[in-house]
């Protein structure tokens, strides 16, 4: 007969008591600078991933017993300077003000996931106070938590900035797979409940029972061992893409039409390639709108007809009153015949939200914004012949909405088009392209990124590298590129992991707020 020990099947009764706090709030706080540092350097271009794990684990340990105001302090403290580091390509041309802008805000919403958190660690322990709730449900419930933040500041203000998540660092570990299961919220959500349960087996005393390692460990294996989605090849399609290096930059020194003729010059070494399915050239590499300007017309029938070809362009297009920032499929003797508009258009970069507003704060930054980009509304989506393939203008691709819209729409491959030339020797690029490598691996598709300074890259669905062209250097590939069909788990039920995380781990918490608050006299024995 197994007798088990009462502390296991009741509860400890100092378990029941609201963790005191890990460390001195002076610590506390050194702490969570060098969390933001370190967690940071888990993304490109170090690149070092595990240290995205320490991060996690130096924020969690300087929140835990913490009260409201100092977590959100400690937690502000890390985000602010995580965000400094990480986005610092944005004080490029623009100096500090939206740099440190950006970052104080993101660093906010940061504060405020930290306060969940904490709530966390001080009511969960009281109303769970087994040490197997311990080791599951409170590491669940702040994996949740963190993943409540990171979905709010994905939409939120002015469509969000979904650039920084934890799953982003991850883009060439042995966890990159498991994003074409769980896609970017549930693979964040997988590495914060790893780290969560860790500090609680620590902090239970867990060595004392090598089977308390039995949820991590079983969770650890499963992660590293599962293999990515299979979806099933259909064929290929020849893609030529081409990147002209030309001062495509909104500070960079140029002439009408240099841009246009840098890739012009940059496309003359493939002109006679045979069996070419569809050029692909950058975001802002047409210069002109082929559809309102007849020369740039011609030119673009005489290219297409030349190559064989569509050629899938961007400029900026009018309708009425309102612009877009436009993806057009060029075909010769035909014209237009697809257009996909941006459905996400950079806040403070293409349109100023509340002009009037951020104008008394910063007049001379805001009046460098003089076109006001609108949101499209067209699919993501264009058919090359019996091809579908899927769009992405630039930051589009961090968004989940557009990349899933258009795997679910049909798209056999992902063409994307980006402009990095404002942010031309930073981090930016880097980030952006370890982001363009876990969409491959998240949907199952090829995906062609073609930049206009660099680096311009082919993805396998695996996410390996099949082509690229290096930063600041003009060049084109010609690569054949596999079409694939199905969807992975991350893309068929993506929002419903999302949600799952992000209200299940709410109901928790206000669950065991409420008992905790309930009169002992009520609750049921």
């Amino acid at each position: 007969m197994v007798v088990r020990s009462p502390r296991t099947l009741v509860g400890d009764a100092s378990l029941r008591q609201p963790p005191a706090p890990l460390l001195p709030l002076p610590g506390a706080l050194i702490v969570a600078i060098f969390a933001g540092w370190t967690f940071d350097l888990g993304f490109p271009s170090a690149n070092l991933w595990p240290l995205a794990f320490v991060g996690i684990a130096l924020t969690l340990v300087s929140l835990v017993g913490r009260r409201a105001g100092t977590s959100a302090l400690v937690a502000f403290l890390f985000g602010v300077v995580f965000y400094l580091r990480h986005v610092s390509w944005t004080a490029l041309y623009l100096g500090p003000l939206p740099w440190s802008a950006l970052s104080a805000l993101q660093a906010l919403f940061i504060a405020g996931g930290g306060v969940l958190i904490t709530l966390a660690y001080r009511w969960l322990p009281v109303t769970l106070p087994l040490r197997w709730h311990r080791l599951t449900v409170l590491p669940l419930c702040v994996a949740g938590l963190w993943c409540v933040r990171e979905v709010v500041t994905g939409c939120f203000p002015y469509g969000g900035f979904p650039w920084a998540r934890a799953a982003l660092s991850q883009s060439d570990s042995p966890f990159t797979k498991t994003v074409s299961w769980l896609g970017g919220t549930g693979l964040s959500f997988l590495m914060v409940a790893l780290v969560a349960g860790l500090i609680e087996w620590l902090r239970i005393r867990g060595w004392r029972d090598l089977r308390t390692l039995l949820p991590a460990a079983v969770t650890l294996t499963i992660a590293v061992a599962l293999p990515a989605w299979p979806t099933t090849v259909v064929g290929t399609l020849r893609v030529a893409s081409v990147q002209g290096n030309g001062p495509a930059g909104y500070f960079d020194e140029q002439k009408p039409g240099e841009v246009l003729r840098a890739q012009l010059a940059a496309t003359s070494p493939i002109l006679d390639t045979p069996h070419i399915g569809v050029l692909v050239w950058p975001e802002s590499g047409a210069e002109y709108d082929p559809t309102s300007t007849p020369q740039a017309a011609a030119l673009f029938t005489e290219l297409s007809d030349r190559i064989g070809a569509p050629i899938l362009l961007n400029a900026i297009t009018r309708n009425g009153t309102q612009y877009f920032n436009s993806s057009i499929l060029w075909q010769a003797n035909v014209g237009a015949i697809a257009q996909y508009d941006k459905r996400n258009p950079v806040p403070f970069g293409e349109y100023v939200p509340d002009r009037w507003f951020f104008r008394l704060l910063a007049p001379n930054l805001v009046d460098l914004i003089q076109r006001e980009y609108a949101p499209g509304t067209r699919p993501p989506v264009i058919t090359i012949g019996t091809t579908t393939a899927g769009l992405a203008i630039c930051f589009d691709v961090i968004y989940d909405s557009v990349v899933w819209d258009a795997a679910r729409r049909g798209a056999e491959l992902y063409l994307l088009q980006s402009n990095n030339a404002d942010f031309r020797g930073t981090e930016e690029n880097q980030q952006q392209s370890a982001i363009v490598r876990m969409r491959a691996i998240e949907t199952g598709r090829s995906v062609v990124n073609v930049s206009t300074v660099g680096e311009s890259q082919v993805y396998d669905s695996s996410g390996e590298s099949v082509a690229s062209i290096a930063a600041n250097t003009a060049g084109a590939l010609v690569t054949d590129v596999q079409l694939r069909r199905g969807l992975t788990p991350a893309v068929a039920v993506g929002g419903t992991v999302e949600g799952v995380t992000v209200w299940g781990s709410l109901v928790v918490l206000v669950m065991s707020v409420w008992y905790r608050r309930e009169p002992r006299q009520n609750r049921r024995p």
